[in-house]
């Protein structure tokens, strides 16, 4: 599993590399410190990964603790306080008890980590993701930014968009016209409707 998790993570980062157009380190490109918030992995890891090597070797039972502690630490209450053990044992359904005993043993009930998850808007598996699995999920958003700026037809290659130019070698000219001006009205349109807002 971690070697897929590493070879999916180097596809990811050529993507960023390519749709970027930067020759820089990654590490330097990107941020790494935003990176490491999102997915509890301490910077110097996500670096490192960045840059194409393996993170440490991490049991199961250390990561899911690392990250539950992460999550007490890093999501407040909203009267901005931490949340208490026994608050985050109602969240996820046990006991204060069983809850020290995560802090401890690490491993929690499938059921009551997804109710962690679930409450906090956590991806899938940030609890027990491994390394270059979980930054690879945090780097999708930041692969598609990049791949849309990168490529600004991106957007028009639908089905539609497709359909549409598989009319066009049985247009005339004069409809080509009228349907290159009606989308340069629409474009212009959007552009004047977010500049009002």
């Amino acid at each position: 599993m971690a070697a897929d998790a590493y070879a999916q993570l180097a596809r990811t980062l050529e993507r960023i590399t390519h749709a970027a157009g930067q020759s820089a380190r990654l590490a330097v490109v990107l941020n790494v410190g935003d990176l490491s918030r999102r997915t509890a992995i301490p910077e110097e890891v996500v670096a490192s990964l960045l840059d194409g090597n393996k993170a440490p070797d991490t049991a199961l039972a250390d990561r899911v603790r690392q990250r539950l502690d992460f999550v007490r630490e890093s999501h407040r209450r909203p009267d901005g306080k931490r949340y208490s053990l026994d608050e985050l044992a109602g969240i996820a359904g046990v006991t204060r008890q069983t809850m020290s005993e995560w802090r401890k043993s690490g491993v929690p009930s499938l059921e009551s980590a997804d109710r962690l998850r679930r409450f906090f808007g956590l991806p899938a598996g940030f609890l027990t993701a491994d390394e270059p699995e979980a930054l690879d999920a945090a780097l999708q958003p930041v692969v598609q930014e990049l791949e849309a700026k990168s490529d600004p037809l991106a957007a028009l290659r639908t089905p539609g968009f497709y359909r549409l130019a598989q009319r066009a070698p049985h247009m005339s000219r004069r409809k080509l016209h009228a349907l290159a001006e009606w989308a340069e009205m629409i474009t212009e349109r959007e552009a004047e409707d977010d500049e009002e807002l």
